[in-house]
């Protein structure tokens, strides 16, 4: 995986989807982020706040917000991206497609700077989150769909008459392959009150107690007799001995019950018959979170910078502690007023931040003053951060240092490459028609001739950081079946492999195949 190409501790002013396709591939091990919702209204701070003057535009045109290019890399790159959009463009309306568009080229982007062992917590509510989960699903994969968060704000004051309140966010959490990083005892939510079953001792701590013995027979030491206080007690039928917490290397199970009385931990019934362990409250690792959020209350006055849609640090730590460790390097694309960024620091992680607003800065440097992270002017103490030297502010996106590579579904294909021509770049309708010129109606899979161009379809050969978009050297021409294919699969020789065990190449594409023609939006619609 490459090393990230920038520094630690950088705040990107700008269009994030800028700095998003400069960062190297598979540099981030965290994406934390909060993006606009589609909510159809604008966002003001607080006025005489640390965030006034912040505000932003919730509100998504087609016309006016979608770029050419986007459309061209999602709707030739990514169909099932861009079926997606316009499956919710059809049923909601331009804005929700116009939204989705915006999101889609940058979870996109997102999607290849994570780490294999990455994850992404993407913060939304129900205006559009159905349609957010539709999208990640076709970027992340529906299998590394992981959590869809429920965050409880606040106690509803149910203004709606006819309705519930509404009172929740909705934050998705997605990986980026089977093997990350999730550190479940890192985020156990401490009691708030006494379990069943424990009581208070003479020490005045809360303890309960425990069986030493589980249900099977084993033929090791914990399946034969121990002692306990000099006595020896015999496992009952189909039963064996238990040590809390295990046994330590080397040793048997009345070692282990010697030990953990020694430390308080083990007790006799009273009429001696049986041993029993004690688990004491305060040592207990608490209660593993479910994916329903009521504890964190929505920021304080304290806390607050008047930033329209400022999220709590302590729901951010958590979604930090659970998914990387100390060092690691976390992302947020949409940074604000810098939640994430600050939140990081603070667990010992390293941050990146992009933001468009112009005050994004500002915030980041007083919030991190304010939770004691800046050296003042005489401050020599090194664990403090030098706002020179130590914190980076651009808006110039750095240099790929990782071949520009861009790590989608298929990375490596077949060593068949056309000639880029001199002058302008190419569109798409003059590549496939050099393509044509150049290689007949062959499709670069399975080596069939065909009568009709409608069956050939532009594809990538080695796919680039920038899509590829306009690059001729990077194309190739696929039957409708070929691509289809090829989108489940590493590489397109892993397709042609498979065609010639199916028997399907061609080594010799002799007659052409006859077909009978018909237009290409119902051959492209058959194999969707």
């Amino acid at each position: 995986m490459a090393q990230l190409n920038c520094a630690n501790r950088t705040l990107f002013h700008g269009d994030n989807l800028d700095f998003l396709r400069a960062l190297n591939s598979e540099s981030v091990h965290l994406i934390a982020t909060d993006p606009p919702f589609n909510k159809g209204r604008d966002f003001h701070a607080t006025p005489d706040s640390l965030s006034a003057g912040a505000s932003f535009q919730d509100r998504w045109s087609w016309k006016d917000d979608v770029h050419q290019e986007w459309i061209d890399q999602l709707e030739y790159d990514w169909p099932d991206v861009w079926s997606v959009i316009q499956g919710s463009r059809d049923s909601w309306g331009d804005d929700m497609g116009a939204f989705l568009c915006f999101m889609g080229v940058r979870l996109l982007a997102m999607h290849r700077v994570l780490r294999s062992d990455g994850s992404i917590y993407l913060h939304c509510d129900p205006t559009a989150s159905h349609y957010l989960k539709a999208l990640m699903d076709s970027i992340f994969g529906i299998r590394n769909f992981r959590n869809e968060i429920i965050w409880r704000r606040t106690m509803s004051k149910n203004f709606l008459t006819k309705d519930f309140g509404r009172n929740h966010d909705v934050i998705f959490r997605y990986t980026k392959s089977n093997n990350f990083i999730f550190n479940k005892d890192a985020v156990r939510k401490s009691y708030e009150d006494i379990p069943n079953g424990y009581r208070k001792g003479s020490d005045g701590r809360y303890f309960a107690t425990a069986p030493i013995y589980a249900s099977g027979a084993r033929n090791g030491t914990s399946g034969q007799p121990a002692w306990f206080r000099g006595v020896k007690y015999t496992p009952r039928k189909d039963t064996h001995w238990r040590v809390a917490g295990g046994m330590k290397e080397g040793e048997t199970v009345s070692d282990g019950w010697a030990r953990l009385d020694k430390e308080g931990k083990m007790g006799i019934s009273k009429n001696g018959k049986l041993p029993y362990s004690i688990r004491y409250l305060d040592e207990m690792m608490g209660i593993a979170l479910d994916d329903v959020w009521a504890d964190v209350p929505i920021p304080s006055r304290v806390e607050s910078t008047g930033y329209p849609t400022q999220k709590p640090l302590t729901l951010y730590e958590r979604f930090i502690k659970a998914s990387t460790n100390k060092g690691d390097l976390v992302l947020d694309p949409f940074a604000g007023c810098a939640t994430t960024c600050v939140a990081a620091e603070k667990l010992g992680r390293q941050w990146v931040g992009m933001d468009i607003w112009d005050g994004a800065y500002d915030v980041t440097i007083e919030r991190l003053k304010k939770e004691g992270y800046l050296a003042g002017p005489n401050d020599k103490r090194p664990d403090l951060i030098r706002v020179e030297g130590q914190i980076t502010y651009t808006a110039e996106p750095p240099n790929r240092t990782d071949d520009a590579e861009h790590t989608v579904q298929y990375l490596k294909t077949i060593k068949r490459v056309n000639r880029e021509p001199p002058g302008p770049k190419l569109s798409r309708d003059e590549m496939i028609e050099r393509l044509q010129d150049e290689n007949g109606l062959v499709c670069a899979g399975c080596d069939r001739e065909f009568d009709d161009p409608s069956y050939l379809q532009l594809d990538h050969n080695t796919p680039r950081a920038d899509g590829g978009l306009n690059h001729i050297s990077n194309r190739i021409l696929l039957c409708g079946p070929c691509n289809l294919f090829k989108r489940h699969t590493l590489t397109l020789s892993g397709l042609r492999n498979e065609n010639k065990k199916r028997g399907f190449m061609r080594s010799k594409p002799t007659d052409k195949t006859k077909t009978k023609p018909r237009s290409r939006q119902r051959h492209l619609s058959s194999y969707r």
